[in-house]
């Protein structure tokens, strides 16, 4: 019998199992940071964390409110200045992957974190790019995790912040020295991947419980399954320990207990 988890705890640990032992990781502020860390704090324990604000081989106790906290700083080997960290370990190809949440995401995986609706008139203005269009372009690959509701997965995105396969699933053909871009994306719901030919996402797990229709209701084009459809592994007991454990430690520390 398996321990009762959330669709949220679901999403986190399938994110940080995609985190192999030994990888270089440049990792974003929220759901990315949730999985990074927890894949550092059970299957691998030398996976190398660096974020934007130019902190190498971070292990911070608790997960950080933002790239500027001082956690980071503190529990890194060593931090570099922000043109370094770009400069030579993104620019220079150190970067085996990156891992980023974003507001909105298309069929074709490009990311947007910039506004809503028209850019002359938008309804809503995002924090911005940050560091997200570079990781896209130069880590080797990247994962992506949010939650999937038809306000994040939509047909088009209302403005390309940060490059995944280009409006028409072209966008990275014969650019030199670029990554592979998105090579998955992870969900409450599920696990996609680029399809080969056209680049367009491709449901290629379900999560348990998830069925093919929870899928199509929440994702804004018409989503396709791979001919062979997975079935997302459970999380363990000892994931779920360790995660909890690090959210609790994480609400205490910032909440000045």
């Amino acid at each position: 019998m398996s321990l009762p988890y959330t669709s949220a705890e679901m999403m986190s640990v399938t994110a940080a199992r995609a985190l192999e032992n030994g990888m270089t990781c440049f990792v974003g502020i929220g759901l990315p940071s949730e999985a990074a860390n927890l894949a550092r704090l059970t299957h691998a324990p030398d996976v190398v964390l660096i974020y934007e604000s130019g902190t190498l081989q971070t292990k911070p106790e608790v997960l950080p409110l933002s790239i500027g906290d001082g956690e980071l700083a503190e529990s890194a080997l060593t931090t570099v200045a922000v043109p370094e960290m770009f400069r030579y370990w993104l620019q220079g190809g150190k970067i085996d992957v990156g891992f980023l949440g974003t507001a909105q995401i298309d069929r074709f995986a490009n990311l947007n974190t910039t506004l809503i609706g028209d850019y002359h008139d938008p309804k809503v203005r995002l924090p911005g790019g940050g560091g997200a269009p570079e990781i896209a372009t130069n880590a080797g690959e990247v994962f992506i995790t949010l939650k999937h509701s038809k306000r994040a997965f939509v047909k088009d995105v209302d403005f390309v912040t940060t490059l995944g396969f280009g409006r028409d699933g072209k966008g990275r053909d014969g650019v030199p020295n670029i990554g592979r871009g998105p090579t998955r994306v992870i969900t409450d719901l599920c696990v996609m991947k680029p399809d080969p030919q056209s680049k367009e996402l491709v449901v290629a797990s379900l999560h348990p419980g998830v069925t093919r229709n929870d899928v199509i209701e929440a994702t804004g084009w018409d989503v396709r399954f791979a001919d062979s459809l997975d079935s997302t592994p459970e999380p363990s007991a000892h994931e779920l320990e360790i995660l909890r454990e690090l959210k609790d430690r994480t609400e205490r520390q910032h909440a000045g207990e």
